[in-house]
């Protein structure tokens, strides 16, 4: 996994407020930060672009660490507890009901359009997401462009044999009243294809990601807090390879010193007016 490496200098940040509070820097306007932003697309010959759950809010997903988020009202169960405690199975299964009810229920929102749009338009070299929703790939993003380094909640698989099924029948089963559905190939246990607390990423959606963030010119993070390791390592190592780093986002975050442009803003507003730049440019 990446090291925890200074990111050495990043250059003369620009910051641009986008229906940002006062507080925030502004030797950019809104405007003008959508301009260069649209500017450093369409100039870029290696986009690569990182999401995190803020992207999915605008869809009606709750995102984990803000007031009132997931993590306010739960306490994440970890994959010991999960392995190792049958009270703990029957909590995943009870919280993973309500989760997933809310993002089956949920549809693309304008910055998941823009980013499917971008590599329409052969303008995107791949999409890093932290998100386990899958809005990307249903808004029309390519498997083959898009690394979800967090796995997916739409499959489950069992741990014994790797049998897999869809979700839905899954969803089906606990509204049945199963509280611990067990593999109905070889009676073992099932979770969700998402990565748990205390699990390492898999490596192989990971070194994906790592080489697209060294190879990149142009690192766009959009509605990530960048806190969650190793994940948050990717735009030190694009940044450290030279990358033009920005980072759209509501609120700040630890990287925030390491972007070049720096948006405030809904990411659904926002990339809806990158996005008429654009085309526009190109």
């Amino acid at each position: 996994m990446a090291s925890d490496n200074d990111p050495g200098g990043a250059g003369t940040s620009e910051r641009a407020a986008v229906d940002a509070p006062a507080a925030a820097s502004r030797s950019l306007s809104a405007d003008e930060g959508i301009a260069r932003l649209a500017e450093l697309i369409a100039d870029a010959e290696h986009l690569v672009v990182f999401t995190g759950a803020g992207i999915s809010t605008e869809s009606g997903i709750p995102d984990f660490r803000s007031p009132g988020g997931i993590w306010n009202r739960y306490k994440p169960i970890d994959y010991q507890t999960f392995m190792s405690s049958e009270e703990g199975k029957r909590e995943y299964w009870r919280r993973g009901r309500n989760t997933y009810a809310v993002i089956r229920e949920a549809r693309p929102n304008p910055a998941h359009l823009a980013l499917a749009e971008l590599e329409r338009l052969g303008k995107l070299d791949l999409l890093i997401t932290q998100n386990i929703d899958g809005l990307h790939t249903a808004t029309g993003s390519s498997p083959e462009r898009t690394v979800e380094l967090h796995g997916t909640a739409h499959r489950v698989f069992c741990m014994n044999c790797g049998a897999t099924m869809t979700r839905d029948e899954i969803s089906a089963r606990l509204d049945a009243g199963e509280a611990i559905p067990a593999c109905r190939v070889c009676g073992g246990t099932l979770r969700a294809a998402t990565v748990a607390f205390g699990e390492p990423l898999p490596r192989e959606p990971w070194q994906r990601a790592a080489t697209a963030a060294a190879g990149s010119d142009l690192f766009l993070i959009i509605g990530s807090s960048l806190v969650v390791n190793p994940a948050a390592q990717l735009p030190r190592i694009a940044a450290n390879a030279g990358a033009y780093i920005v980072i759209l986002n509501q609120t700040p975050t630890p990287l925030d010193d390491l972007a070049q442009l720096l948006l405030r803003g809904s990411a659904g507003a926002v990339m809806a007016r990158v996005m008429s730049e654009v085309r526009r440019r190109l």
